[in-house]
């Protein structure tokens, strides 16, 4: 069982809604708390003939997160309509969701969402998909998201209750960044080619309840960042990197409280805030990130900046904090351990392959999956230990997901549930 402190940040997080959530359910994007972070022990070792307790191959193509609510997987895929061009910008999809059993792997249910026609897509990157960002899972409604395509509002049950598709926006690269919930609100970024902005829906209807312009002209406006929400001196703060900026929102009126200016693009790791500071990557093409002092308002780069890390700072993969340090994967495999408080190198080692995935921290034990299908299990703490390498010999780009004492691995086929 997680601990009581998980159960009130997610209460303060998503408010009133959570009411059917259990302390075991993995609702959204990085787990509970949206950090990555669990106290639970998990498997250390596992292999394509060891500790799988079922491996469900999964139709179309996505590389959302799993997401549970009891005894029941979500998950995002688009699937191409038969007879559809092939060619990837003109291909049609059927954009779904996806109910698999927890126990026995069994896919329940395939639910048409939102129908992609073949003049509406856009070129994706390599890494990317129709169907990246992760869901939210919110009492008895599922949130999906999928980028510039719309939105949608579920019963767990697969029941549609609401759509919102006026939201269009030219993408580069396709869709990314997952929503979060907080306020009544489910919010999300739309930064693509022009006009880049953070908007909010009404969690209940579907409607736009606020829009929040980028004070900033970036040469290259897209980026693809997941918000994080904090709390700070009675305030709850969305936080939501961008190109050139990062903005703390009001999440019920969308008002900037503070903003903090950089060089970057392409963003996409989720921030995490840990001992008082809110930790950002600025993405392409150098990246860098920051410790912020999330107190101030107004623009606050010149006096909220704690310190800046330059070195093997991740491009994609978020980070992830614990007991006053910081731990970073770097899209070309080196791990980084750096004190939070004062950004002062801890260690830096190279374990090799190529990282999307965002690790996870459970139980003492740090886990980086690389696009490989390679997951490397190390000791958190100031010393180096790797206590494991498993692989299940399939690429993986989607971040790992739990139930119970079990580990979810998405694939570009499959969805596995690791289990001793």
């Amino acid at each position: 069982m997680m601990p009581n402190r998980l159960i009130i940040s997610m209460l303060v997080f998503v408010g009133a809604f959570s009411s059917s959530l259990t302390a075991d359910d993995w609702p959204s994007f990085r787990g509970p708390q949206g950090d990555g972070v669990i106290d639970q022990s998990l498997p250390t070792e596992w292999g394509t003939d060891k500790n799988i307790a079922w491996r469900t191959e999964i139709p179309g193509e996505g590389w959302s997160s799993p997401v549970t609510a009891g005894d029941r997987i979500y998950l995002t895929s688009a699937i191409p309509i038969v007879g559809t061009d092939e060619n990837q910008e003109k291909q049609s999809y059927t954009l779904s969701v996806i109910i698999i059993d927890a126990v026995s792997g069994r896919l329940l249910k395939t639910i048409p969402v939102l129908e992609q026609t073949g003049g509406r897509p856009a070129r994706i990157h390599r890494k990317n998909s129709h169907a990246s960002p992760t869901p939210i899972i919110d009492g008895d409604k599922i949130y999906v998201h999928f980028g510039y395509q719309g939105t949608a509002c579920l019963t767990l049950s697969g029941e549609v209750v609401w759509t919102n598709r006026e939201l269009y926006f030219k993408p580069t690269h396709g869709n990314g960044g997952s929503p979060v919930l907080v306020s009544g609100n489910l919010i999300f970024t739309c930064d693509g080619d022009v006009e880049p902005k953070v908007v909010a829906l009404n969690a209940s209807n579907g409607q736009v309840a606020w829009s929040t312009p980028r004070p900033v002209s970036a040469k290259k406006t897209f980026s693809f960042c997941t918000p994080t929400v904090i709390e700070v001196d009675g305030q709850l703060q969305v936080i939501t990197p961008g190109s050139d900026c990062v903005l703390a929102l009001n999440p019920v009126t969308g008002e900037t409280i503070w903003d903090v200016r950089y060089v970057g693009y392409s963003v996409v790791p989720k921030p995490i805030y840990h001992g008082g500071l809110v930790f950002i990557s600025t993405s392409f093409d150098s990246s860098k990130m920051l410790a912020i002092r999330p107190t101030g308002s107004g623009v606050v780069t010149d006096t909220h900046v704690a310190w800046q890390l330059d070195r093997n700072v991740p491009k994609t993969p978020s980070m992830v904090a614990h007991q006053g340090l910081v731990y970073l994967i770097s899209d070309d495999g080196i791990a980084t351990c750096v004190e939070a408080k004062t950004g002062d190198l801890v260690y830096r080692k190279r374990i090799g392959g190529n990282y999307s995935s965002s690790p996870l921290l459970a139980g003492g034990k740090l886990y980086f999956t690389s696009e490989e299908g390679v997951t490397t299990v190390v000791g958190a703490g100031e010393e180096f230990e790797e206590l494991g390498s498993n692989s299940l010999e399939e690429r993986t780009l989607a971040s790992l997901g739990v139930i119970d004492d079990s580990i979810l691995i998405r694939t570009a086929a499959a969805l596995y549930r690791i289990q001793e």
